[in-house]
């Protein structure tokens, strides 16, 4: 019972308090950030696409700790998710300072996120931290095309993306130490193609 009010408890802060980081938003001192009209809304979508991803990695990872009987590993999932926090509390604080809005159908992406967590968490620990690396994998991927589709100027996202990208690179490496197997191709390309609706989707709603 307490894991379950734990989970609930979860989801209702992702989707509807203000996240609050651990550690500072990163920045690059000297560097400031001027931007167009149209340079506000290119970034603002890329920023939402990527609290969305921030979003669907809080369900990920709840769902996973939820699924898990081992105890060690439930306080791994636990700890990511406490780290992907800052990530969520620094996308919407970009979005804010552009004048922009989160997903309106974040509380489906989150849903949708859950579920997968859970059916990959009842598939085997080593399934599910297989599921976390090819993840992880891919959001990295994901962010370094940002990286070059952020306007030139725009350092206030850049050195966000750039410090999540790091993050996201180290929760693979960690779940690969964890025992993590690697999925089949056909899964990966599943999850891949799903990531894209996400992301189209979410650029624009």
């Amino acid at each position: 019972m307490d894991t379950l009010l734990i989970t609930a408890d979860a989801a209702l802060r992702t989707l509807f308090a203000t996240p609050r980081a651990a550690q500072p938003c990163p920045t690059l001192p000297g560097q400031a950030t001027e931007l167009t009209a149209a340079e506000k809304a290119q970034a603002g979508a890329l920023m939402r696409v990527n609290h969305v991803g921030e979003v669907c990695a809080q369900a990920l990872y709840t769902a996973q700790a939820f699924a898990t009987k081992n105890e060690a590993l439930r306080a791994h999932f636990i700890r990511a998710s406490t780290e992907e926090t800052d990530h969520l509390a620094w996308t919407e604080q970009r979005l804010n300072e552009l004048g922009d809005r989160k997903s309106l159908l974040n509380p489906l992406w989150y849903a949708g996120a859950f579920g997968l967590g859970l059916l990959a968490g009842r598939l085997g620990d080593r399934v599910s931290l297989g599921f976390v690396v090819e993840t992880e994998n891919q959001v990295g991927a994901h962010l370094q095309s940002h990286l070059t589709l952020l306007p030139a100027h725009d350092h206030a996202s850049r050195a966000i993306v750039a410090q999540m990208k790091d993050d996201e690179a180290r929760h693979a490496l960690d779940a690969q130490k964890a025992g993590a197997i690697e999925l089949p191709q056909v899964v990966k390309n599943v999850m891949r193609a799903a990531a894209k609706v996400m992301t189209t989707v979410a650029h624009r709603v």
